[in-house]
């Protein structure tokens, strides 16, 4: 029999439970079982529980066959449990180290209790921790075990189930369940600490709280918060069998109207048009359970007043100023685009108030730099299978002309872009339209996302001050809220955007439809773009792509190219792809270094090449979906790290060979380690972590989810039976014996 049962349900919190498991498991005391409850979750948490139980033996997973609520989630696991005491922990909170040695220790040294109460504090997603008000009725101070009785300031603590350990016997003995529906909390833990012969506290935060951003359920819009006064009704009704608790009633009746006045005033809870049948009902409460006895205090007399009265006390707040740029630039040309602009917001503002238009899509992509990417191959599956849908796309005016033939195409910041973000059905964009977008409902928000995430992203780079330069995470975060969908390529992926762009979205792990070309290219698509890019005829091409360096003031390329080529021999050519914030490369005048800084798509780019150098783009992730050597160029990893912070040691799972030197490299392309067995060994490790579903129909599969409103979408085409067109050189080796051989070190496996 373990000592401690530590029952954890999930339900979409995917992002969050392998640290909420891991903060279990990591503990210095051992003597405990783990129950992981999956409440019927349509994410992976059911995937992540049966990883941790297959790894170790102290965690039992159990799978409730539909989604049953967090209250009924605990009732299973209880049913399971054997340890001495019980202990609940919200699958999106954690433990704190060495807590449950603390928790075992105060128990033995307070002789047992039914109940232990300990502290916990509130982790804020911005990165803030704070320990509660109330902490002071903690103190280890004076007799233990008490009663209730002794130390009544026990009900000012939060009354949640998940900051207390509970004898099993006494629970079974009292008869203690969670109901359903919201509040759960409140039958439960009443009644323990009313009923409890023993309890003692400990002074010690043992929980971290986690205050989500978004996703918590008390944080969320619905009519549930009904529910509240449900559970009241079964507290009093637990207190009416009881006799000899009946003087807790005055109590009990002051601490029901607190609670129901905090959900009728906060503004998050209770939708538009229910506030005054909630107060209705709550006045009805008040009456039915009125016990005086207690007193109010004089800060509480107004709340009070409130729901006894029924008075329906509403806050909203008016904003009617319109905030003018400063800087106009000066004369007539500066009060004409003031005027200009407060003309076209005019005309947004009218927009917003006529129909959405259902058969309007509006896309754009990298800040309106043209059509491409994830939203460029959704605008054109949004043409193929949903051809009721018309297409519209956002450039800004230098980029017009990379518009194909399809979508109309619009001009960023003129009454035709405005109106069609106020009346297109959906949006699509790989990063954030302009923040004076307003968001209307029925609108539907496609966040593509542009990569998968080696580097900190989102929320992650408040610890990264050099990376996150000015940037304004509280309007980051208001831009999140737009969001409907948020597409993904990857497990990996998943788990991070939800982490560092937290938001009431839905994930659809489907692949990056701008990959789905590497599935569907031909041989003659592969040749046509070489001679178009002038690719020498009977050479290797390396499209170098590296990426954007936080740690420097001035952007300059890490390899010096001309060098390279020179010790590779005529064999071989380079298309530099710099990033968009690096200075574009220098030509070659034999052709073999051909800049594509410019060039409008980079899937072509991949098709064209033989192979891929970089260094911790994130275009490796895509590129390794067409199964072409990828080599990592790590030269700087250690001040690459330290100023922007990564998610894996991409040197400890590369994609293929990895050079810390340009030597190194040379070496590499020299030896033909490139492109050798060891090499495609780790890319297909690579893929199947990366790319399982990178199929070729990634796009179809989001179109007939959001547009087409079709549930079961095309089943994912295995990694074996897929067939990327190869390379153009897949088929000729370049002649080892006459590429000149660099000085140093050579690398014969990474």
């Amino acid at each position: 029999m373990p000592r401690f049962s530590v029952i954890v349900p999930a339900y979409k919190v995917q992002a969050y439970l392998h640290e909420c498991l891991e903060s279990v498991l990591s503990q210095s005391y051992t003597d405990f079982e783990l129950i992981a409850v999956d409440d019927g979750s349509p994410d992976a948490c059911g995937e992540i529980i049966d990883e941790f139980a297959a790894r170790d033996p102290r965690v039992r997973a159990l799978h409730l066959p539909e989604n049953a609520g967090l209250g009924p989630a605990r009732n299973a696991g209880l049913a399971q449990a054997t340890g001495d005491y019980l202990l609940f922990l919200d699958s999106d909170d954690t433990l704190t180290p060495d807590a449950l040695r603390a928790i075992a220790g105060r128990l033995k040294d307070t002789g047992e209790p039914d109940v232990l109460v300990y502290d916990y504090a509130t982790a804020f997603w911005t990165g803030e921790t704070e320990r509660h008000r109330f902490t002071e009725q903690l103190t280890e101070r004076g007799p233990a075990p008490f009663r209730l009785e002794d130390r009544p300031g026990l009900l000012r603590v939060l009354m949640v189930a998940w900051n207390k350990a509970y004898r099993r016997d006494f629970v079974e003995r009292v008869g203690l369940t969670f109901p359903p529906g919201y509040y759960e909390d409140t039958p439960w833990t009443y009644p323990a600490l009313l009923t409890a012969g023993s309890i003692a506290t400990l002074d010690r935060v043992c929980v971290h709280y986690r205050r989500r951003r978004a996703g918590n359920i008390l944080s969320t819009t619905s009519r549930r918060h009904f529910d509240v006064l449900d559970q009241y009704d079964r507290v009093f009704a637990f207190i009416d069998r009881r006799p000899e608790l009946t003087h807790w009633r005055p109590v009990l009746f002051r601490r029901m109207v607190d609670h129901l006045t905090t959900v009728f005033t906060r503004p998050d809870r209770l939708p538009r048009g229910s506030r005054g049948e909630f107060l209705r009902r709550a006045r009805a409460h008040y009456r039915r359970y009125r016990t005086p006895g207690a007193p109010v205090p004089l800060r509480s007399r107004l709340r009070h007043g409130l729901v006894h009265l029924g008075l329906h006390r509403t806050y909203r707040v008016l904003q009617a100023a319109t905030i003018l740029r400063r800087r106009t630039g000066g004369g007539a040309a500066g009060l004409a685009r003031v005027l200009k602009a407060v003309c076209l917001q005019a005309h947004y503002r009218i927009q917003l108030r006529l129909p959405l238009r259902a058969d309007r899509a509006v896309f754009a992509a990298y800040w309106g730099r043209g059509h491409g990417c994830n939203p460029g191959a959704l605008e054109s599956a949004f043409r193929a299978l949903a051809p009721q849908v018309r297409t519209a796309w956002i450039v800004r005016p230098e980029h017009r002309h990379a518009v194909p033939p399809g979508p109309r195409p619009l001009v960023s910041g003129t009454a035709a872009y405005w109106t069609a973000l106020a009346r297109s059905k959906y949006l699509v964009n790989n990063v954030n339209f302009d923040r004076r977008m307003v968001k209307r409902p029925g609108q539907v928000f496609v966040q593509t996302q542009h990569g998968t995430p080696l580097k900190h992203m989102g929320l992650d780079l408040q610890e990264r001050p050099a990376a996150a330069r000015d940037m304004d995470f509280a309007e980051l975060l208001r831009g999140v809220d737009k969001w409907d969908y948020v597409l993904s390529a990857n497990r990996h992926t998943t788990l991070t955007w939800e982490r560092v762009y937290p938001g009431r979205y839905t994930t659809l792990e489907y692949g990056y439809p701008r990959n789905d070309v590497f599935q569907r290219a031909t041989a003659a698509d592969v040749a046509r773009l070489r001679e178009e890019l002038g690719i020498p005829r009977d050479t290797v091409a390396i499209l170098y792509a590296p990426t954007h360096r936080d740690y420097r003031r001035t952007q300059r390329a890490a390899l010096d190219l001309e060098r390279l080529l020179d010790r590779l021999g005529p064999r071989f050519a380079i298309l530099a792809r710099a990033h968009y914030w690096q200075p574009a490369t220098a030509p070659r005048a034999d052709g073999r270094v051909i800049d594509v800084s410019d060039h409008p798509s980079v899937e072509s780019l991949c098709l064209a090449s033989d192979a891929l150098v970089t260094d911790y783009s994130s275009i490796m992730f895509d590129y390794a979906g067409l199964d072409r050597p990828i080599v990592v160029h790590a030269e700087d990893w250690e001040a690459y790290e330290a100023a922007r912070g990564t998610y894996f040691d991409v040197r400890a799972f590369p994609p293929g060979a990895v050079a810390r030197s340009e030597d190194e490299l040379i070496d590499i392309f020299a030896t033909g380690h490139w492109r050798g067995s060891r090499s495609a060994q780790l890319r297909a490790a690579f893929r199947e972590r990366f790319c399982p579903y990178d199929d070729g129909r990634a796009a179809e599969r989001v179109v007939r989810r959001v547009v087409l409103g079709e549930t079961e979408v095309p089943p994912v085409v295995p990694l074996a039976e897929r067939r990327p067109v190869p390379s153009a050189a897949s088929h000729t080796r370049p002649a080892l014996t006459t590429v000149p051989q660099p000085s140093g070190p050579r690398v014969t496996s990474h």
